[in-house]
């Protein structure tokens, strides 16, 4: 026993088994959270490349058929893919959060809308990369 401020006797704190920390602890919204603001993060970095790449038509239009060229490349494939993904979970995520937002049965609901969008995010995954994966066989073949 220790004795505190008071003078009354307290309990010693005995340590605890240490618990290992991660820097995100939660439920699948707080995943889903990160998850957005990655794609969001991600949709912005292609759209800023896709204006300064169709700008460089002005500047020189060699320069534009390069960069152009170079986007044949089959990793450009992967990550059109990965695009494809990130825009798909934004927006179905995005109509979720409004959702949460506006509706008043929203936050009640929240985690069942959460595993419906995830739901057609994966079915909308498999069916977009089946036709780009046919496009990128056709293309490299």
């Amino acid at each position: 026993m220790t004795q505190t401020a008071t003078g009354s006797a307290a309990p010693a704190a005995r340590p605890g088994p240490q618990r290992r920390r991660t820097l995100y602890r939660g439920d699948p919204g707080m995943w889903s959270w990160v998850l957005h603001r990655i794609t969001g993060a991600a949709i912005f970095f292609f759209l800023f490349v896709h204006v300064v790449d169709t700008a460089l038509v002005r500047v020189s239009p060699q320069a534009y058929d390069s960069v152009i060229e170079t986007y044949k490349a089959p990793i450009i494939g992967f990550m059109e893919a990965g695009l494809v993904v990130a825009v798909l979970f934004h927006a179905l995520n995005g109509i979720r959060l409004i959702l949460i937002d506006f509706w008043e049965k929203g936050p009640k609901y929240q985690r069942k809308m959460l595993w419906v969008v995830l739901g057609i995010w994966i079915a909308g995954i498999i069916g977009s990369l089946g036709v780009i994966g046919m496009h990128m066989v056709e293309r490299f073949l």
